[in-house]
């Protein structure tokens, strides 16, 4: 898209003073960024050459940011247990058989459903990378790519850091600077005080950043102080990995003071998956104490099994919820502050707010528009301190976006994926999962004394 105005009803710009402006202009530049912003008349009579999109009952926004998620096509499959339950007979058996395949088609459905729901940008940690890279660079997403490692003799079926190392040094700033590749590891339990040195010492060279869970359960905190004599912060502190250029924590749900303090201290961010939280019934991570301490949270949708979907809307609307259910607090996590944590502060989590997160100039136009002339969205009444912020996150559903933009490059148009055959995709993942299914039950079944040791 060459030099053309986005013009909307309102433009929600979530800079930083979260400034709406009525009949809203976006000048997205030939670049793919944003060369102009505000309201029409002013945008129309800087750039009277351009040409002029007209979403017309729409509200434009930055495209949302998914801080933590895993392609996946276990959806529906793997339900009710507690977290490390949950691993034990569902997920690492999956990714003991799972192949390069089934692997590349779990990132082209879920890319597919991110970019129908407005997220412009996804933290995605999964297998055989190669094909998320290649998928990413053809649905025209914009992804950091992290590979589940485990570098531990009793976790020796996922990526390794070799392999994360290759993916790092052909994929790092590839699709036009749209790919990011960090250094990843599916827990601290699933490596190596060799593994744990090498890890760090890989997102230093290659200046890239690491991610992995921690302080998910209680499990968690209690296992790593029998196993290291401190809780999982400090850990991840004594073995250097806190020393990352970035760091991108999964859940933290149970952290202390002093771990929070701990974060504060480090280029920290942490990705909140309230959903997840939930349904694992992991707990309510300190999202208020941790912004409070001026740690940049995020929102995650998490994988699509433990979700059990990629809706980053339906996920702004938990996190607004579990945070006053928790504190017993009506005012906790206020709309602004959800909207901030899908965007900008989401953005910062992961080291990219000079590039994304807010509708401002010499940014990437990363962009989505919501439909508004529909009954959850109305009255919707306009300017800063209206309704359309709490709207945003307590009425929008994913399925009301109509545009998502990357890089100035329209991807989803009238809510329709124009950058693969949806339909093709769905047939291919329906007809792939029994096989993979079977495969696991097969590897269960022979390998029940394994599967039910705690990791």
């Amino acid at each position: 898209m060459n030099n053309t105005i986005l013009h909307a009803d309102y433009l929600v710009t979530m800079d930083a003073t979260n400034t709406v402006i009525r009949d809203g202009a976006i000048l997205v530049g030939s670049t793919g960024r944003i060369d102009d912003v505000g309201t029409f008349e002013q945008v129309r009579s800087r750039a009277p050459d351009a040409a002029v999109k007209r979403l017309a009952n729409r509200i434009l926004m930055p495209g949302l940011v998914n801080t933590h998620a895993h392609s996946g096509i276990l959806r529906g499959t793997a339900e009710g247990l507690p977290v490390w339950e949950w691993l034990q007979k569902f997920i690492d058996p999956m990714h003991r058989v799972v192949n390069e395949y089934e692997a590349r088609l779990a990132s082209e459905l879920c890319y597919s459903e991110a970019l129908l729901s407005g997220t412009t940008t996804i933290v995605d940690m999964w297998r055989h990378m190669h094909g998320s890279a290649e998928v990413a660079r053809d649905l025209g997403i914009r992804a950091v790519l992290v590979p589940y490692v485990g570098e531990h003799p009793d976790h020796d079926y996922f990526e390794t850091l070799s392999t994360n190392e290759a993916l790092i040094r052909k994929w790092h700033g590839g699709a036009d600077g749209r790919v990011s590749v960090w250094v990843g590891l599916e827990h601290l339990f699933y490596g190596t005080p060799e593994a744990w040195t090498r890890a760090a010492r890989i997102s230093r060279e290659y200046g890239v950043g690491f991610h992995t869970h921690s302080n998910e359960s209680r499990f968690d905190v209690t296992e790593t102080e029998r196993r290291y004599g401190v809780r999982p912060i400090e850990a991840l502190e004594k073995f250097g990995l806190l020393d990352c250029p970035r760091i991108l924590l999964a859940h933290c749900v149970w952290l202390s003071s002093e771990e929070i303090k701990l974060l504060s201290q480090h280029p920290a961010g942490v990705a909140h998956n309230p959903v997840s939280n939930m349904k694992l019934a992991s707990g309510a991570a300190p999202v208020i104490e941790l912004r409070k301490m001026g740690v940049p949270v995020g929102i995650g949708t998490d994988g699509e099994k433990e979700n059990n979907n990629l809706d980053m809307f339906d996920e702004m609307k938990a996190a607004s919820l579990l945070a006053k259910v928790s504190t017993l607090d009506a005012a906790a996590l206020d709309a602004w502050s959800v909207c901030r944590m899908a965007t900008i502060e989401g953005a910062r989590a992961i080291g990219m707010e000079d590039q994304i997160g807010s509708i401002e100039i010499g940014k990437q136009a990363d962009i989505i528009a919501v439909r508004s002339n529909i009954p959850r969205l109305t009255p919707l009444i306009g300017g800063s301190d209206g309704n359309i912020h709490h709207n945003l996150v307590h009425a929008v559903q994913g399925g009301d976006v109509d545009m998502t933009m990357v890089a100035g490059r329209i991807l989803v148009e009238n809510g329709k994926l124009l950058t693969t055959d949806l339909g093709q995709v769905i047939s291919r993942v329906n007809a792939a999962a029994p096989q993979l299914f079977s495969r696991r039950d097969e590897w269960l079944a022979s390998n029940s004394a394994v599967a039910e040791v705690t990791a």
